[in-house]
């Protein structure tokens, strides 16, 4: 099936932009010990400076996958008739830009969806109309439809089988199962795989329920049948996505852990900020929310480490707000306070991928609305793209911290991440380093580049939201540049404002912003 005529073949690596490397800090506010550092005052740096900055280049702290922010789609947009939209030009375009990534298939209707390998299943079955079918099928044309999405784009297809077909003594069914990887393998898909979806809310979805030790029971079945089948021997397996680590929660990957710990390629688990019914602005803006994930990390990380010691952790399937999220809010410019700390606090903590939850159209949390137009946090994934590379790096930090008040936390309305510069963008030479920087604060905040930052040449890239919405805004602007698709097969170009060596970077309040730090010749960012 050929893609759309914006999809060069054998070009697709060379065109997705990748990531840069990533670097954790030493701010009071995130998880661990993030003492901040003492840093000298050069001279010449005058009071009025708040902030010291410099970044350790010798070697990096984590190095996270090139795919690191990946994408999902959830099978609720089959509604919109057997996927035929997803040969749009404009969307793959769009895809093509958060290249390379996976692309996770999966939501709550993985566990209702079944596979029949027929193009038109009403037909051909004389029974239920086709909107039976749209809902509870995933037929053959669909398959076919999501992966050449997938690899027009540059991207990876997992997909999440039905984990609720249960044979009588509630052991996984894998008939249907079966059929479908049959037929994706006798079309050379290339594919990696799960089964099911946040498996611990069986009980409160249809009354039944699976328990940690069983799923892991069935994924060793399934990782049987993989290796059944010469196309999938040695395919990816994922698992087991469960939902945010309490108790029982906990309990749950511990069981799944003691069976399956081994089979499984890598850990998954997902996680959302706010009850999207009852989300304000405001709440993007809280320091305690933004933390909120650190707890989550040391759990999953505990239980992991103490079976499977050193497995790659996925936080997969993560978005601002649940319940399919808030109109004017959880799509809004305001959103990317918590999607940007997210992506520095995973890359800080050696959290290997993170699938952002969804790509297109789903509620409310999406990247890119119904009409294929991108969304603030599409233009933020852009930039960090572009940007932002694998290797983590450690921030040092002076003037940040205040004293403590008795029986009070005081945290940080001033993030900052660090990284080198990605690989794969040739406007910058291995060695350079990119900040980026979320200001939470109603004031503009000054910091000044020190140690092996100093008097180097910087390139800024300021979001900010764009019109008289404000933070509620759905559009933005780059460097005081409105942000939109040239046509349907073009970005637009991503233009810096150049500062000139030594200069403070002075950070507006309620803003994201990203700063290259060129020709640093850093050695941890010299070589992949």
């Amino acid at each position: 099936m050929p893609c759309p005529s914006s999809c060069p073949p054998g070009l697709l690596a060379l065109m997705a932009p990748g990531l840069a490397l990533m670097a954790t800090f030493s701010l009071p506010s995130q998880a661990g010990d993030r003492r901040a550092l003492p840093v000298e005052k050069p001279p010449g740096v005058k009071g009025r400076t708040l902030i010291l900055l410099d970044v350790n280049t010798k070697s990096p702290v984590r190095i996270i996958s090139e795919n690191f922010l990946s994408l999902q789609l959830d099978p609720s947009i089959i509604h919109d008739g057997w996927l035929d939209f997803l040969s749009s030009r404009r969307l793959v375009t769009l895809a093509r830009g958060l290249a390379p990534a996976f692309l996770r298939f999966a939501g709550k209707r993985t566990d209702f969806l079944q596979f029949h390998n027929v193009k038109n299943p009403a037909k051909s079955r004389g029974g239920p109309g086709p909107d039976y079918y749209l809902k509870n099928y995933e037929d053959a044309r669909s398959l076919d439809k999501l992966y050449n999405f997938a690899d027009c784009s540059g991207l990876h297809l997992i997909f999440a089988l039905n984990a609720l077909r249960r044979n009588p003594n509630n052991s996984w069914n894998s008939s249907n199962a079966l059929s479908l990887l049959k037929y994706s393998a006798s079309k050379k898909y290339n594919i990696s795989w799960e089964l099911g979806n946040e498996p611990n809310n069986y009980r409160t979805l249809i009354g039944r329920s699976v328990n940690g030790s069983q799923l892991g029971k069935d994924y060793t079945q399934l990782r049987s049948l993989l290796q059944l089948i010469r196309t999938y021997s040695r395919a990816h397996l994922y698992g087991p996505n469960i939902g945010r680590p309490r108790k029982n929660v906990v309990a749950f990957l511990e069981g799944f852990m003691k069976v399956a710990g081994g089979t499984v390629d890598a850990v998954t688990w997902q996680h959302y900020y706010i009850d999207g019914r009852v989300a304000k602005v405001t709440d993007f803006l809280k320091t305690r929310l933004l933390d909120t994930l650190s707890d989550q990390i040391r759990k999953i990380q505990k239980v992991v480490n103490t079976y499977t010691p050193g497995k790659k952790i996925w936080l997969e399937g993560v978005g601002m707000t649940s319940a399919g999220g808030m109109n004017n809010l959880s799509d809004s410019y305001a959103a990317g306070f918590l999607w940007l700390n997210t992506l520095g606090l995973l890359a800080s903590q050696g959290i290997d991928v993170v699938v952002r939850h969804s790509f297109l159209d789903h509620g409310h949390n999406h990247l890119v609305d119904q009409n294929f137009n991108p969304l603030p946090d599409y233009w933020l994934s852009l930039l960090y793209k572009r940007l932002i590379g694998p290797k983590v790096l450690a921030i040092h930090v002076a003037g940040l911290q205040r004293k403590p008040r008795p029986g009070r936390v005081i945290r940080d309305k001033l993030r900052i991440y660090a990284h080198c510069t990605s690989y794969h963008n040739h406007n910058y030479v291995r060695g350079s380093i990119t900040l980026y920087i979320i200001n939470l604060h109603r004031s503009r905040k000054k910091i000044k580049l020190a140690g092996t930052l100093r008097d180097k040449i910087v390139h800024q890239y300021l979001l900010q939201p764009y019109g008289k919405d404000g933070l509620h805004s759905k559009s933005v602007q780059l460097n005081g540049q409105p942000l939109a698709m040239v046509d349907d097969g073009t970005l637009p170009e991503l233009k810096p404002r150049p500062l000139r060596a030594g200069r403070t970077l002075v950070i507006p309040p309620l803003t994201m912003s990203f700063y290259v730090v060129k020709n640093v010749n850093a050695l941890a960012c010299r070589y992949r």
